[in-house]
């Protein structure tokens, strides 16, 4: 049995009167000018002039990660001494996993503030209050940047992200404290002249808050340090499409953009940094005759340290160039930083 949650503050109608505490999070604007809504590139070919491949990817947990799965199973069911827990999945080896659509689902959060996009998903009790330009995308011939890559209604998207698999078999327990809804109309910084500030995204903290288990809900989770390996697949992207995504996964040392994937992020959960350890592309007329006409393909498309590195910083290049809004990367950068030495908030969650 879990402690009582603590009452909530009622405002008193004078918002300058409300005591409120301050929220761990901060909006990242929109771009002046709305989004160019252009066709994407479509499925049925693989394109000359694109590119193509896989992102072999390492997901180092800086602070405890927990995935929830929706329902509350026994304790011994995964082998924990809670007599309820709240369980990640886990594979049939019991190896944790991180579901491939929530690190889609970060990333493209991440990719569609950086990039003049529409919203993915908003809720229908503020539609009013989402500008016209950044209702999402709904005619797959006229996409913005983040839906042409991530998909949008009736178009499936260039990019595919496998689950995330613990290389340890162990996790741990945390116990976390009641979370509360989002809540609007109660905070000046949602909006702006009665219209969204930007888009929300939940400052980095150096530890998470775990509340023990008299007071806390009981959680299984990975642990700091634990790591996580997957792939992400792409096809028929630009070089730019590609160097966004990357600078999106933290790949830019100007702006080493860390997550935050999963439950928790209000009191600090989720941190996790990445790491491209390779990347096998396809790209040219040759590159795709060779993938269908030989047995082996040219050491050239598999690039793991220097090479890939330096592959890496032309494309972000190009991205920079092309595609990132440079003041949105910025904001969205300052929220995102990590290391950090910022606690999480001492109440009201």
């Amino acid at each position: 049995m879990t402690n009582p949650s603590p009452p909530r503050p009622r405002p008193t109608g004078n918002r300058s009167q409300d005591i409120l505490p301050p929220k761990p999070y901060a909006f990242v604007s929109f771009p002046d000018q709305p989004p160019s809504l252009q066709p994407p590139s479509g499925h049925q070919q693989y394109l000359r002039d694109r590119l193509h491949g896989t992102l072999v990817l390492s997901l180092k947990v800086e602070t405890a990660v927990h995935v929830a799965t929706g329902v509350a199973v026994m304790g011994s069911d995964v082998n924990s001494r809670v007599p309820l827990i709240k369980p990640m999945v886990q594979g049939s080896d019991r190896h944790l996993l991180i579901q491939g659509s929530s690190l889609k689902g970060c990333v493209r959060a991440v990719y569609e503030a950086i990039t003049n996009s529409t919203l993915a998903v908003i809720t229908p009790r503020y539609r009013d209050k989402i500008p016209t330009e950044r209702q999402p995308c709904r005619d797959k011939k006229k996409l913005c940047p983040a839906s042409r890559v991530f998909g949008a209604l009736d178009w499936q998207g260039l990019v595919e992200f496998n689950d995330a698999r613990c290389e340890g078999s162990d996790f741990t327990t945390g116990f976390m404290p009641s979370l509360y809804r989002p809540r609007p109309d109660q905070r000046r910084a949602y909006f702006i002249g009665g219209r969204v500030a930007g888009r929300k995204f939940y400052y980095h903290a150096a530890r998470a808050i775990d509340k023990g288990q008299n007071q806390g809900i009981a959680v299984q989770q990975a642990g700091k340090a634990y790591t996580f390996k997957t792939q992400l697949t792409f096809k028929n992207l630009t070089k730019a499409e590609l160097g966004t995504l990357l600078v999106a996964l933290g790949q830019d040392p100007k702006y080493p953009i860390v997550l935050k994937i999963g439950g928790g992020k209000p009191i600090g959960m989720g941190t996790m940094t990445v790491t491209v350890e390779a990347i096998n592309k396809v790209e040219g007329s040759q590159a795709l005759r060779d993938r269908y006409t030989r047995y082996t393909l040219e050491d050239s498309n598999h690039l793991t340290g220097e090479p890939l590195k330096q592959f890496m910083q032309q494309v972000i290049q190009t991205a920079h160039q092309d595609l990132i809004q440079e003041p949105q990367l910025k904001q969205l950068a300052e929220v995102l930083k990590f290391p950090t030495d910022r606690e999480p908030p001492s109440g009201m969650y």
